[in-house]
């Protein structure tokens, strides 16, 4: 029986992902399918792992070719194919267990030509967080809809995070160009041609983002890769030129933002000798593209532009490096014109050199914006204390200025007191820009469970700016602690509508107020808001609920969770930690819906079984999260006793632990092992503060904010495997931790889920 839907997996040199990008091709939900692997001639044991793959599942087969590169590869699956619907996975990333059957089910529902989801980042260092790339065309959930409709799906430049109906794709007969950066030509055709489209929000591909920079996409500086990009870009702009104008003005800035940058910012490592070659390409590409386009760039941009039609391969590259050493991060500070310091510059490089037309440099008025930040959440006394920073960019703050922070509940101000001291700035240097404001419990009594936001004027000189607080940072701004101001009222922080830092005071919520572990259950205990509640667990990711049966007591419930139910439930959402999220929702008779809050004190509960673990805890909003997944090393402590840093957690086996911080564009990585001990709860990893710091500790970049060093904790089993140590939500809660150590200060934040150091 012919399969529905067929599946191109070209691959070449990815043994060491192989086997796990096609295990989550096995264990999708949607199980009639067909797996063409199409060997690209790889050198390495990749055909070795496809082939015994193969005699596992008979639903994949390899295909063998002499390397061609990756779109001619998918020509040779695509010709294989026989399913009624086509889709592509590249050799070293995941598809989510729901992929397929999600993107199916749409066009089943529409009828589109195509359906296509959003997509996350993933590698051991960082966990998994958003593509950025996706964001803004898989913002929402949009059935039957066209580029034409929709110009943000310029964007869509990636053919792996969709299925085709393969009548679609054999009526235009697509082939792909046998260059890299092959897929954008032939995604934006498939826009162009398509009568409606279907765009989803939920993830349904996890792109594997290399610690090394051996991909075809983190090779993007090397000059064969530049002129396949131009190439590229080039065989794009033939296809909007006779689009209409917001789909071809759209194509030409997203060139501009992506693919120019990258040429230009190629010119900070190209050997001298290929210089002039890649001039010319950057002019070919820069030649072609809208002026009118190019003069909405950032101001920086058109200021290599300038640099690049004059030729001036010297300042090119000192832009080139300025830039991609992180100099543009925290916006330059300007400086003073000579003879006039009443008028500022941006200390670029080129400036007052005659190559670049000068007033590229010239600092507007307009650009001297309010910058904030949220650094730090906690709870001190039974008051709300929140630290940030706030500055006017790429001005020095001194101390004559002044700042100025108010809570706005409703359409009332109320002014708070604001203790101000020195932190790091967006330059990189200790400046006056921290600041700290302490809400007691009447002023957060006046609260709504509408959000009440921040305020913030600051003067610097003879300048005054406004804003509203936002910028949450790593750790509790992003993991904002909650507590009880009186009996009935729960204040809450966190981000609020347009990014800001909000708080909110929410009555008699729906909540859950302890939990306890029997031996084969987690048993919740909580309140209602309303009468007659059920307990409702729900998947965001893919939908679908079940309801929990209660012991009610008025408005008091219980419920028991039985371990192996849950587990035997499992089917993970997330591909890469193989975890499992639901959500609680409390319901009551007349149709009344609240999410449960935690409310139940500062850890976790979690209960293992069969080598899985079922975890009920908070989310970033402060709501009830219940996770499933393999059992990990999670670190649920962190303290500094002295010189060392002691991070404690619960049990994930037996392993080492170390600090582990990967070299500049390599695999390679140092490690730094921790003495690790018992404890009556789990392990204890201990590390002497001074063996974090490197030998060489000089700042190298130009980036004001860079750090010296950035290691991530590590647990590596007997068998020598290697995970990144989960850092729990609490912990989260509890952090940033800051250790002085002479003249350098080390940082423990979490990222997108693991613990890190970074020494500055």
């Amino acid at each position: 029986m012919t399969p529905r839907l067929s599946v191109v997996v070209p691959f070449y040199n990815v043994g060491e992902y192989l086997g796990a990008c096609l295990d989550s091709i096995a264990r999708q939900t949607w199980t009639d399918f067909e797996a063409i692997l199409v060997d690209d001639g790889s050198p390495d044991d990749s055909a070795v792992i496809a082939k015994d793959f193969c005699a596992r599942d008979d639903r994949f087969r390899i295909v063998t070719q002499d390397n061609a590169g990756p779109g001619p590869a998918r020509d040779t699956g695509i010709r294989e194919a026989t399913g009624e619907y086509l889709a592509f996975v590249d050799g070293d990333d995941l598809v989510s267990r729901h992929g397929f059957a999600t993107l199916i089910g749409t066009l089943e529902r529409t009828g589109s030509d195509f359906a296509g989801g959003s997509a996350r980042r993933f590698n051991n260092s960082f966990g998994v967080r958003p593509s950025w790339l996706h964001s803004r065309p898989f913002a929402r959930t949009r059935h039957a809809t066209h580029v034409s409709e929709f110009p943000d799906l310029v964007l869509d430049r990636m053919l792996w995070n969709k299925v085709y109906r393969r009548s679609f794709w054999a009526e235009f007969g697509y082939t792909f160009p046998a260059i890299r950066y092959e897929d954008y030509p032939v995604a934006l055709k498939a826009h162009l041609d398509a009568v409606t489209v279907d765009t989803i929000t939920a993830p349904v591909y996890y792109w594997r983002e290399r610690e090394s920079g051996e991909s075809i996409t983190q090779q993007k500086f090397q000059l064969g890769n530049i002129q396949d990009r131009v190439t590229s870009a080039g065989l794009v702009m033939d296809l909007v030129e006779d689009a209409l104008p917001v789909v071809r003005r759209r194509a030409h800035a997203h060139l501009a933002q992506i693919d120019l940058l990258t040429l230009v910012s190629a010119f900070g490592s190209v050997p001298a000798e290929e210089e002039q070659h890649l001039v010319e390409l950057s002019r070919t590409l820069l030649d072609r593209l809208d002026d009118s386009v190019l003069a909405t760039t950032h101001r920086y941009d058109r200021i290599q532009h300038a640099a690049l039609r004059a030729g001036d391969v010297g300042l090119l590259r000192r832009l080139a490096l300025f830039r991609n050493d992180g100099g543009l991060r925290g916006g330059a500070r300007a400086a003073a014109r000579p003879r006039r310091p009443w008028q500022l510059d941006y200390d670029y490089p080129g400036l007052r050199e005659a190559a670049v037309p000068q007033e590229l440099y010239r600092v507007a008025e307009r650009d001297l914006t309010l910058a904030t930040s949220v650094r730090e959440v906690r709870w001190v006394d039974g008051k709300l204390s929140v630290k940030g920073t706030a500055e006017i960019r790429h001005l020095e703050t001194d101390r004559s200025s002044s700042l100025q922070l108010a809570l706005v509940v409703g359409d009332v101000s109320h002014p708070l007191p604001v203790r101000r001291y020195d932190a790091l700035d967006l330059h990189g240097d200790v400046t006056r820009v921290g600041f700290e404001v302490l809400l007691d419990r009447e002023l957060l009594a006046l609260c709504t469970s509408e959000p009440a936001h921040f305020d913030v004027e600051m003067r610097s000189g003879r300048r005054r700016r406004q804003g509203i607080l936002r910028g949450q940072g790593p750790g509790s701004p992003g993991w904002p602690p909650g507590a009880w101001i009186d009996s009935t009222n729960w204040i809450q922080p966190g981000p609020g509508k347009g990014g800001c830092f909000s708080v909110r005071r929410l009555t008699d919520p729906c909540r859950l107020t302890s939990v306890e572990r029997t031996p084969d259950a987690i048993v919740l205990h909580g309140r209602s808001a309303f009468d007659g509640p059920g307990l409702f667990v729900t998947r965001p990711m893919v939908g679908g609920e079940d309801e929990i049966p209660l012991e009610v007591d008025g408005r008091s419930f219980t419920a028991r969770l039985p371990i192996r139910d849950v587990v035997a439930q499992a089917n993970p959402d997330d591909p890469f930690g193989q975890r499992t999220t639901r959500v609680l929702r409390l319901r009551g008779p007349e149709g009344q819906q609240r999410v449960l809050l935690w409310t139940a004190g500062e850890a976790a509960v979690s209960q293992t079984t069969g080598g899985r673990v079922v975890t009920v805890t908070r989310s970033t909003g402060g709501y009830v999260n219940l996770h499933e997944s393999p059992i990990r090393t999670v670190a649920t402590s962190a303290v500094a006793q002295g010189n060392r840093l002691v991070v404690g957690g619960v049990d994930g086996g037996d392993g080492d632990l170390s600090w582990r911080r990967y070299l500049a564009d390599s695999d390679d990585h140092l490690d730094v092992a921790c003495r690790r001990t018992r404890t009556e709860d789990g392990w204890e990893a201990v590390v002497d503060v001074d063996a974090l710091i490197p030998a060489a500790a000089v700042q190298v970049s130009v980036d004001p904010l860079a750090s010296l060093a950035d290691w991530i904790l590590f647990a590596t089993t007997a068998e020598g495997s290697s995970h990144a140590v989960q850092c729990e939500p609490f912990l989260c809660s509890r952090l940033p931790l800051t250790i002085p150590s002479g003249s350098h200060a080390l940082a423990v934040r979490p990222h997108a889920g693991t613990l890190h150091v970074e020494v500055r």
